[in-house]
């Protein structure tokens, strides 16, 4: 599976410099004026994981193929989007196809960029955004639930769950809030069906500059604020330093700028972790001599869909799954090492995946 993230934000944020230092690639044009991205640019970029590599070295794999991640840049909204200002209708359908929304806010000064409300102020920019986003889905809301109730007082009883969950929906959206704080692991499903914007996992990404990238500012410190009362996450980055590192070709370098920023990782590294986490998404491997491959699955899989995973044949003739934790195979430094000591496990159709497993499936078709 790949995850589909759409980067979003007014106009003049940062979004599109963000998006071409993710993807390393100038596909969107980044400049100094709003609506510079019309059609959604994207870009597949590869999931950096240690894990892997360190697998691939010691299983002696020829090639390294990595989970991926899918980049979509979102034309900037505007106030007013919800009803079609700007390129509004065309935008928020965008918005529908991904999996999570990742905010740009603007948390830097500087006179040279234009900002389209003539101040920063990332809270307000934040609620600009989730407000259209809360109109379009009031009016979608309200338009199923219109069809729902007239088929309930037609005796058809099986809508009565869908109206309750509406009017739920409806009078939390007249509110103000996001559809998100309703969403729990029982009624995931239904929402996903209803294709809500606000019920989308959410991560705000503060864009600032070069030397406030380690400890954030005064604006950042508002967004935490906004997202400890939301039940929300953010990350710090700076697209400017994204944007230097992205230029850079080996990991070496990478890492001696990074240091010498006193950073630790890149803000791909931040964002894909933090989306991860955002729905609940884990990595398992399989390794081999030919290949070291890592696949994306999701928390609670059981061990025959993760097979299906990798390819629908091994789900359907799903016999059993050789596993062996990431741990273990670092410590014994050997596959067969890990055998000799006993620390591979056969397990069946009802283990549940856990992240870092090294697997072998097996399978009869």
């Amino acid at each position: 599976m790949t995850l589909k993230c759409g980067i979003v934000g007014l106009p003049n944020v940062g979004k599109s410099t963000l998006f071409n230092a993710l993807t390393a690639s100038a596909a969107a044009e980044a400049a100094n004026y709003p609506f510079c991205t019309i059609e959604p640019n994207t870009g597949i970029v590869s999931v950096p994981d240690e894990r892997l590599e360190k697998l691939a070295e010691l299983a002696g794999s020829a090639e390294i193929i990595s989970a991926y991640i899918e980049f979509v840049d979102i034309a900037g909204l505007v106030k007013g989007a919800s009803k079609g200002e700007g390129l509004g209708n065309k935008f928020l359908s965008h918005i529908r196809e991904v999996d999570a929304i990742i905010h740009v806010v603007r948390c830097f000064d500087d006179q040279n960029v234009t900002h389209v409300h003539g101040k920063v102020d990332p809270l307000y920019d934040a609620d600009i955004i989730e407000t259209e986003l809360i109109i379009a889905d009031l009016e979608s809301v309200e338009k199923r639930l219109a069809n729902a109730q007239k088929r309930l007082k037609t005796g058809d009883k099986s809508q009565k769950e869908q109206v309750e969950l509406l009017e739920e929906v409806q009078s939390l959206l007249i509110k103000g809030e996001p559809a998100r704080k309703l969403v729990n692991a029982e009624n995931k499903k239904a929402f996903d069906l209803l294709q809500l914007l606000t019920s989308k996992p959410i991560l705000y990404v503060c864009n600032v500059l070069e030397d406030q990238a380690n400890n954030g500012n005064e604006y950042t410190k508002l967004v935490a604020e906004k997202c400890a009362k939301e039940n929300a996450d953010y990350i710090i980055i700076s697209s400017k330093i994204e944007a230097e590192i992205s230029l850079l070709e080996t990991k070496e370098e990478k890492k001696e700028f990074l240091s010498s920023l006193d950073l630790s990782e890149t803000g791909l590294s931040k964002i894909i972790k933090a989306a991860y986490k955002l729905l609940d998404l884990n990595s398992f491997f399989t390794i081999g001599p030919k290949e070291a491959h890592a696949w994306t699955f999701k928390e609670g899989t059981l061990a025959p869909g993760a097979a299906g995973i990798i390819h629908t044949d091994f789900e359907k003739g799903f016999i059993r799954a050789e596993v062996i934790s990431y741990n273990d195979y670092i410590n014994a430094g050997t596959e067969a090492k890990v055998k000799e000591i006993g620390k591979m496990r056969l397990e069946g159709k009802e283990y549940k995946m856990q992240d870092g497993d090294v697997v072998h499936f097996r399978f009869n078709v």
